[in-house]
């Protein structure tokens, strides 16, 4: 069992960078791909980036692509989703979400995640 909890969320306004962090309790990170997603209000939740397990292969939604980076740190168990040229359209809650040795595009592809933490973007 793992458990996730993330974390820099927050106000902005347009054009600011902002760093998500997730990170793992119970479990080292070491083995699981992890994948961010956010769901926008009144919206379906929907693919952010994933990383693989083995750390060195990522994906990006296109609509993030060029924008948002994602990458592990293993030393602190932590999984980060760095964020450049916010635009309001970014705003949503956005999760992190595990899985042992895989992890994709859909939610279904996860078995942990986390409660989620809010970034709004203002113009």
């Amino acid at each position: 069992q793992v458990q996730l909890v993330e974390s820099g969320g927050g106000l902005v306004q347009a054009g600011d960078s902002l760093r998500l962090s997730c990170t793992a309790s119970g479990r080292t990170f070491r083995t699981y791909g992890v994948g961010w997603f956010r769901q926008a209000e009144g919206k379906e939740r929907t693919f952010v980036a994933r990383i693989t397990w083995t750390g060195d292969v990522t994906y990006y939604a296109e609509s993030v692509k060029g924008r948002f980076t994602i990458s592990f740190d293993n030393a602190r168990n932590t999984v980060y989703l760095q964020m450049y040229s916010l635009k309001p359209e970014d705003t949503a809650v956005y999760y992190c979400a595990a899985k042992l040795g895989g992890g994709g595009r859909r939610q279904v592809d996860y078995d942990y995640w986390g409660q989620g933490t809010q970034i709004t973007v203002s113009s």
